[in-house]
């Protein structure tokens, strides 16, 4: 019998699986991996194969995942990659998971099971709201607009502009997103704007390994970027720098370091912005409070922050598996109390 494995974001593969077993009964060769925000890729994967490890026949095994794209499907997908008769299929739904319950007893294959259950799946999903019937032709029509198009005013407003060096700073990505509501971001790099459009084709043909390669490579040729620069500055002489430096006038060195005062300041700005959520808060007035009251080095400050984390996503984990109503974030869960 092919062995399924419902693999998701947070209890829903628990929850399902129980769902399942209330309609169908109890199943045998079918596991719930979940993923928690404390959880590692590689430990989602590792745990996916203690799970296969228990089935009867470990050569067939399907993968039912919530998001195709997500980290259960990628480290699904890297799994099928070494084994040729896995295989997945994402969306899962109820409907999915009774015609695969079904299918097993029929089939033999997980990839018949997979091509037997897209169908049954889509169908599960309806609604009370009438909703006109179009061909296909019509839908694709009425959801493309046409090329010179203009809407609007023509015009696109810009809440938000920032020049980087980064590819995707993570202060536009977190904080400043929620003060400026973009309803887009649109990152623009010359260095991998080609990697980009390869990702694209790679991605309409379900490539998800070689899109892995390409944000490997585009890492790469960032960090190429700064290291050619700092490793050319190796061969410049010391001499050749401090004479450079004491040649230029005093008011452009005047003027860079009032420039490196202000990016300091601006810069501890924007980590005190970014660190103003409740869960954090706590670890920096700790940090604010041990190095004003001991004569610790900054090696033993780093070593105890070390410790805190720790202790943090030790409880993290603890919450994940308890039950009651937590979050998952034990700071959370007691300042909520309060």
């Amino acid at each position: 019998m092919v062995g399924i494995i419902l693999a998701t974001h947070g209890e829903f593969a628990e929850g399902i699986l129980q769902s399942g077993s209330m309609i169908f009964g109890e199943q045998d060769n079918v596991k719930a991996v979940t993923l928690h925000p404390s959880d590692s890729p590689e430990s989602l994967k590792e745990r996916m194969l203690e799970a296969i490890a228990t089935f009867d026949n470990q050569s067939e095994v399907l993968f039912l995942v919530d998001l195709w794209g997500g980290t259960p499907f990628n480290q699904a997908n890297n799994l099928c990659g070494e084994h040729d008769n896995w295989t997945i299929v994402a969306g899962l739904n109820l409907p999915m998971l009774i015609e695969a319950y079904s299918s097993r007893f029929s089939m033999e294959t997980a990839k018949e099971i997979a091509t037997a259950i897209i169908e049954p799946s889509k169908e599960g999903v309806r609604t009370t709201v009438k909703i006109q019937e179009q061909t296909a032709t019509n839908a694709k029509t009425a959801n493309t607009i046409p090329e010179g198009t203009v809407i609007g005013e023509g015009k696109m407003k810009i809440v938000l502009a920032r020049v980087d060096s980064r590819l995707l700073h993570g202060q536009v990505a977190t904080a400043w997103t929620k003060s400026t509501n973009p309803n887009r971001i649109i990152v623009v790099s010359d260095s991998v704007a080609n990697l980009v459009h390869m990702m694209d084709a790679a991605a309409t043909e379900g490539n998800i390994r070689k899109i892995e390669w390409l944000q490997i490579l585009g890492i790469c040729l960032q960090g190429l970027r700064i290291a050619i620069p700092a490793a050319a500055l190796l061969f410049i002489p010391a001499e050749t720098v401090k004479a450079t430096l004491n040649a230029m006038p005093e008011w452009l060195t005047t003027g860079m370091a009032i420039g490196g005062g202000m990016v300091v300041a601006v810069g501890y700005a924007m980590v005190i912005n970014m660190m103003a959520n409740r869960e954090v808060w706590p670890f920096f007035i700790i940090g604010f409070v041990v190095a004003a009251i001991s004569q610790l080095t900054l090696i033993a400050l780093g070593a105890l922050g070390f410790a805190l984390a720790l202790i943090y996503l030790n409880l993290s984990e603890r919450g994940n598996s308890s039950n009651g109503g937590s979050k998952g974030d034990p700071l959370d869960d007691i300042l909520n109390d309060y």
